[in-house]
């Protein structure tokens, strides 16, 4: 347990992220998830090791790779260290980079890189925000 406080003090990398998102989507073993626990998302990280027999952790991981790079950095550091002390949260979530955010977003439904439901949660959490 204390390791994951410690995992959970420390910024996030947008780079690292992708890596291990990619590598648990290409490489043979069952390592899907691990993203999800160095981004301080446990519940998910055991969800997709919980299916490692099926290849549904392997899309997902594929589609969280994709997110994080279409994401940008900025939006990276909102969601995942926004929580860290020092973190400049007080910009706050502007209009245009919410506009942005969700422009990006329907491309990836678009192109169906994203399902419906996927688009419709990260749709949610991007509104959400702005409030």
């Amino acid at each position: 347990m204390a390791f994951f406080q410690q995992l959970m003090a420390r910024p996030k990398n947008r780079k690292l992220a992708i890596a291990i998102a990619l590598g648990s989507t290409l490489l043979p073993v069952p390592i899907a998830g691990i993203h999800k626990f160095y981004l301080g998302q446990p519940l998910w990280g055991a969800i997709y090791f919980l299916l490692w027999y099926t290849p549904i952790p392997r899309i997902a991981c594929a589609i969280d790779a994709v997110w994080y790079l279409v994401q940008g950095d900025s939006e990276f550091e909102r969601q995942f260290n926004a929580h860290l002390p020092g973190a400049n949260t007080s910009a706050g979530t502007s209009v245009e980079s919410l506009a942005q955010a969700l422009r990006e977003l329907e491309q990836l439904r678009t192109e169906g890189l994203v399902s419906e439901y996927e688009f419709e949660q990260k749709r949610r959490q991007l509104v959400d925000r702005l409030a």
